[in-house]
Parts: C-alpha cells; sequence; structure tokens
C-alpha cells in the first residue's frame, strides 16, 4: 500500500484513546513475554547441551548422564536390585519398559 492510498488519521477522543493505550500496554507485555519464554528455552537448551544431552540424545545417553549428575541414586537403585533379586527385577522391567517407551515417544 502506498501512503495515498491509506486512510487519513482520525483524532482519537479520551475513551478511544484509553483503549488504545490499553491495547498497546497488551501488545507490549505479549512481546516481553515472547522474549522471556524465548529466552527461557533457550537457556534451557543450553543446560541440556552442557550436562550433555542434546534434543534428540539417546535413553542410554540420558541414562548414562543422569548417572553420573546422580551418583547416590544410582547406588541406591543398583543396592535396590541386588536386595530383591534379579528375577524380581527383570519382571518390573518387563512391565516398566513398555510404559516408559510410550512416554519416550510422544
Amino acid at each position: 500500500m502506498t501512503a495515498a492510498s491509506t486512510p487519513p488519521a482520525v483524532a482519537a477522543n479520551a475513551e478511544q484513546q484509553q483503549v488504545l493505550d490499553r491495547i498497546a500496554a497488551q501488545r507490549l507485555r505479549l512481546r516481553e513475554r515472547r522474549a522471556r519464554r524465548a529466552q527461557a528455552v533457550a537457556a534451557a537448551r543450553e543446560a541440556q547441551q552442557v550436562a550433555g544431552l542434546g534434543p534428540d540424545a539417546s535413553l542410554v545417553s540420558r541414562l548414562a548422564v543422569f548417572a553420573r549428575l546422580h551418583p547416590v541414586a544410582v547406588a541406591v537403585a543398583a543396592a535396590t536390585a541386588v536386595a530383591v533379586g534379579p528375577k524380581r527385577v527383570l519382571r518390573w522391567v518387563g512391565v516398566a519398559m513398555p510404559m516408559l517407551m510410550r512416554l519416550r515417544s510422544r
């Protein structure tokens, strides 16, 4: 559009100006919220990559990073697995693995 084809600007009365000011303030809030969200997503992505987790990391690499970050939790899980026995652990893995894989595919 050219400047000649735009309608002439009409001065807004006080009530219309209040509405326009509220619209402008809302647009500013939305712009700021989008910027904060984009910044948070970028920071989360950077933190994942620093920890060794890319967005398309395999389950094994995620488990390895988890084990490196939480050695006490892994030791407790290993001690529990030894205490309950390998048969029972394998039975529960057979139950839990399909559920985990379904969650992973979403």
